[in-house]
């Protein structure tokens, strides 16, 4: 029954966030872990030590699992209340349509404005985006589309069937914790160090099983799968982080174009040219691996269902 409840769960938060995308940013958790994190991040920061990223982080868990748990607790006795509670919980973890709408929009830009494109990548990437030129551009919007995949909806979703609603909101928080203090600079060396280790930990296998689920999905819309594996297990080390790279050179592979970030990695080769087609092939490539990574999931998670009822 447990194994049910949570399947209606995930079912459904599938749904709302199908149908509704992102909640509004009054309401949404990730702009409250976010505030929290600018709050606390000045008292911390200033002992320049790296316990201070432990602590940070084990502050934000204990502020969202807790009330979470309680929440959801507190729910069970009322099944249909208990599943509408979690779903709307779970739904805020991750984010298929806003993802695939916010890439949409940037192709869109690039087509017409290629000024707006750049202030529009702006928003999904770290690199300075106002000189990048049009295959730059590209190129970015499929980088940050393809490791998405990982980041945003198959982590999240990969956690909440092993751990339930809790899971994925831990890992939640410990992505946005990375996002926003993981970074090597002066400001946030020591206190991004631990969650940004923790979240290459939370990221170790979901980003190979989207790099493989990348690989499958190119058989099913007639891109090259063979050149697809061999790209990722030559270049997806090649980025700075240790799974990003995955994905990304896996559907570099797939489409045969060169995803390249001046100064930090280049995957793939440039077989074919890099021009606004691409991102569409990108989309649709993603939207495949969306699909069979739930596919297998919910296969998985009947046998599992079917074993401990046997």
């Amino acid at each position: 029954m447990i194994y049910m409840d949570l399947l209606l769960i995930i079912i459904f938060s599938l749904l709302l966030d199908l149908v509704w995308g992102e909640p509004p940013s009054f309401i949404h958790p990730v702009v409250y872990m976010g505030k929290i994190i600018d709050f606390l991040k000045p008292h911390l920061v200033k002992y320049q030590s790296r316990t201070s990223g432990f602590y940070l982080t084990f502050l934000l868990l204990t502020l969202f699992i807790i009330p979470t748990y309680f929440i959801i607790q507190s729910a069970q006795a009322y099944l249909l209340i208990y599943i509408i509670i979690s779903a709307i919980i779970l739904f805020t973890t991750f984010a298929i349509k806003e993802l695939l709408n916010s890439i949409q929009k940037v192709k869109i830009d690039i087509k017409t404005d290629i000024n707006q494109a750049r202030l529009s990548i702006s928003y999904l990437v770290s690199r300075d985006s106002t000189i990048l030129s049009k295959e730059e551009l590209i190129s970015a919007t499929i980088e940050t589309l393809t490791e998405n995949i990982t980041d945003s909806v198959v982590s999240p979703l990969f956690y909440t069937f092993f751990l339930g609603v809790l899971g994925g909101v831990a890992y939640r928080v410990v992505n946005t914790l990375d996002a926003m203090v993981g970074y090597k600079n002066k400001e946030n060396i020591n206190i991004g160090w631990f969650p940004a280790r923790l979240d290459d930990m939370a990221n170790f296998l979901p980003a190979r099983l989207t790099g493989l689920l990348i690989v499958f999905s190119a058989v099913f819309i007639g891109l090259n799968w063979r050149r697809s594996y061999q790209t990722m297990m030559k270049d997806a080390n090649k980025t700075p982080s240790p799974n990003s790279g995955y994905p990304m050179a896996a559907a570099a592979g797939a489409l045969g174009i060169q995803l390249k970030k001046k100064g930090y990695y280049t995957l793939g080769e440039s077989i074919n040219s890099l021009n606004v087609d691409k991102i569409d092939q990108a989309l649709l490539l993603s939207k495949v691996t969306i699909i069979l990574f739930l596919v297998l999931s919910f296969i998985t998670f009947a046998v599992i269902m079917y074993i401990s009822n046997y």
